[in-house]
């Protein structure tokens, strides 16, 4: 049965998560019934904003199939338009109660952003974009006196999560009444194993920032 509140949509994904970490994955909604059976419309329980890294494969990490997750992927998880317009259609268009930030230890993008800082210099081309996005979440882990990649990672999903809400009315508005949770959680690569970092649960009043 497909969750249909944050709180049943988040039990999945850890679920999942748990099987995927002990190595007995069901692999559900793989098979070529499911995968006709959603040929004509998708149902998702939620929205994954994402690390582009290779290794962060929602589905996999997860353990979901065809039609489960309505994913979202960006270098550095981070938020622009199209992300946000993305989210937008999930949550209204879909009626997906959870969206979830998912970041990672050893972030390129972080590391990248940290490099940027201390030498006082941008990356090249669109990337420069990506590390502007990152700084403001290392000046915030450095007024808390955080200075590990990994501390700062956890520190940029909980700024992610806080961007979504700041720059959609619309998500923030649907939090507000209890129709939808946000949740930043952090991946670990070597053990496979997701934590929360960071949570907004349906119904708590948001202040939108334009």
């Amino acid at each position: 049965m497909t969750p249909t509140t944050p709180e049943q949509a988040l039990a999945e994904l850890y679920a999942g998560n748990r099987r995927f970490v002990t190595g007995v994955p069901r692999h559900p909604n793989q098979d070529a019934g499911h995968r006709a059976a959603v040929a004509d419309g998708q149902h998702p329980f939620a929205v994954i904003v994402g690390c582009s890294d290779s290794r962060l494969a929602a589905e996999i990490i997860f353990d979901r199939g065809l039609g489960d997750v309505f994913v979202v992927r960006t270098a550095g998880h981070t938020v622009g338009p199209e992300v946000l317009g993305s989210v937008e259609y999930a949550v209204t268009v879909l009626g997906v109660p959870l969206v979830v930030v998912l970041g990672h230890d050893s972030c390129g993008a972080v590391q990248a952003a940290r490099e940027a800082v201390a030498t006082g210099t941008s990356p090249a081309g669109h990337l420069g974009a990506v590390v502007e996005a990152v700084v403001p979440s290392l000046r915030r882990a450095a007024r808390q006196g955080i200075e590990d990649v990994d501390g700062i990672v956890d520190i940029h999903i909980a700024q992610t999560v806080e961007a979504l809400l700041a720059r959609s009315a619309v998500l923030a508005d649907l939090v507000a009444v209890g129709r939808c949770g946000v949740v930043g959680m952090s991946y670990r690569l070597s053990a496979g194993e997701v934590r929360t970092v960071a949570e907004v649960p349906a119904g708590t009043p948001t202040t939108t920032v334009v």
